[in-house]
C-alpha cells in the first residue's frame, strides 16, 4: 500500500512505513544497475528468512547512507530514541559507559532499518545473552588491490589448515574485495582466547607461505601479499552479516557459498547482488556446516603439534 510519498509494508504482525520508496540509493552506471529504497525493501523481505538467523540476538552497527551510496556515510551504534519501542535493544558495556545497540530479531525490524537507509549491517560475533563469549570466529582475507585469485588461493590454504585442525568452516563473499571464512564456536571461550587462537592460525599459515600471505597490520609492511586479518575477533568489533548489501555500485551482497564453489571461475567478491542473492540463499549454501560450534581446546592442541 502506498500514499505516494510513503509505502506501508506488512511484516508478520506489524506494518512498517517506508518513506520515499522511489528514492534512488544506488545510482546506475555503465556496468551497474540502479536501485531504489523500495527495491531494497523488496530484497530484504525476500531474503529475511535466510538472513535473520545470522542476526537474531546480536548487537548491530549500521552503515547508514540517507542520501544514497554516493552521499555522506555514518556508522551508527546507539539506537535512536525515535526508533519504535518494539525493536529489540541491547545495552552493552564499553570503556567509560555503555552503548545501546539495535538488535534485528524479525522482518519488521529489518525493514525499518532499510527505511532508515541502513545499507550494510555489521554484526557482533557474540549474542546478547553471552556478550563476552563469541560463537563465531572470522578470518578476513583482504587482498592488495582487487586480486581475487590471491583470495581464492588463500581461502584454499586456510580451509585446508582448518580441516587439519578438525574445525568446520564456511566461506562467504564480502561483497567488496575479499572473502570471510567463518568458523562456528561453542561459545565457551572469551574474545581474548578466540582472537589469540585465530592469530596463531593466521601466523602459522603465513609462516608456511611468507611470499603470499602476511599478518602485518600496517599496510606498508604487507607488500603485495594478502593480509590474513583476525582483528574482528575482539570485543565490540563487528563483521558484515551474511546477505547484507554493501554500499558499492550495483548493490553487491555479502553471500555465503559452499566450499565446492571456490574454484568456480565466475566467483569473485561481488559475485552476487540484490538481483540474485536470494536465489543463492534458497540453495542453503552452508548446509554442510554443523549447527553446534566447536570448542577450541582440541584444535589448539592440534595446532601446537603442527607448529612443532
Amino acid at each position: 500500500m502506498s500514499d505516494g510519498g510513503a509505502r506501508t509494508v506488512r511484516a508478520g504482525r506489524r506494518s512498517v512505513q517506508i518513506h520515499r520508496p522511489d528514492k534512488v540509493l544506488f545510482p546506475g552506471g555503465a556496468d551497474a544497475a540502479a536501485y531504489t529504497k523500495g527495491d531494497l525493501v523488496d530484497y530484504h523481505r525476500a531474503v529475511a528468512p535466510y538472513m535473520l538467523p545470522h542476526l537474531r540476538g546480536r548487537p548491530l552497527m549500521l552503515d547508514r547512507r540517507p542520501d544514497g551510496v554516493d552521499g555522506p556515510a555514518f556508522m551508527q551504534k546507539n539506537t535512536p530514541d525515535a526508533y519504535p519501542d518494539w525493536i529489540t535493544r541491547a545495552e552493552v558495556a564499553k570503556e567509560g559507559g555503555t552503548v545501546t545497540h539495535t538488535v534485528c530479531d524479525d522482518t519488521a525490524t529489518l525493514l525499518h532499518l532499510v527505511d532508515q537507509a541502513s545499507i550494510t549491517l555489521h554484526r557482533w560475533l557474540s549474542r546478547t545473552r553471552r556478550i563476552d563469549r563469541p560463537d563465531r570466529l572470522v578470518f578476513d582475507l583482504d587482498p592488495q588491490g582487487d586480486d581475487f585469485e590471491a583470495v581464492r588461493e588463500a581461502a584454499r590454504l586456510l580451509g585446508g589448515l582448518l580441516d587439519e585442525l578438525r574445525l568446520p568452516s564456511a566461506p562467504m563473499t564480502t561483497g567488496s574485495r575479499g572473502l570471510h571464512i567463518v568458523v562456528p564456536l561453542s561459545g565457551e571461550h572469551d574474545f581474548d582466547d578466540v582472537r589469540a587462537f585465530a592469530r596463531d592460525v593466521a601466523e602459522t599459515l603465513a609462516a608456511a607461505h611468507p611470499d603470499r600471505l602476511t599478518t602485518a597490520a600496517r599496510k606498508k609492511d604487507r607488500g603485495d601479499r594478502l593480509y590474513l586479518d583476525v582483528q574482528r575477533n575482539a570485543y565490540a568489533q563487528t563483521a558484515v552479516a551474511p546477505y547484507t548489501v554493501r554500499a558499492l555500485p550495483g548493490a553487491p551482497v555479502a553471500t555465503p557459498f559452499p566450499w565446492d564453489r571456490l574454484d568456480d571461475p565466475d566467483l569473485h567478491a561481488r559475485r552476487w547482488t540484490v538481483a540474485d542473492a536470494v536465489e543463492q540463499a534458497r540453495s542453503d549454501p552452508w548446509a554442510a556446516l554443523p549447527r553446534r560450534g566447536r570448542a577450541l581446546g582440541p584444535a589448539r592442541r592440534r595446532l601446537a603439534a603442527l607448529r612443532g
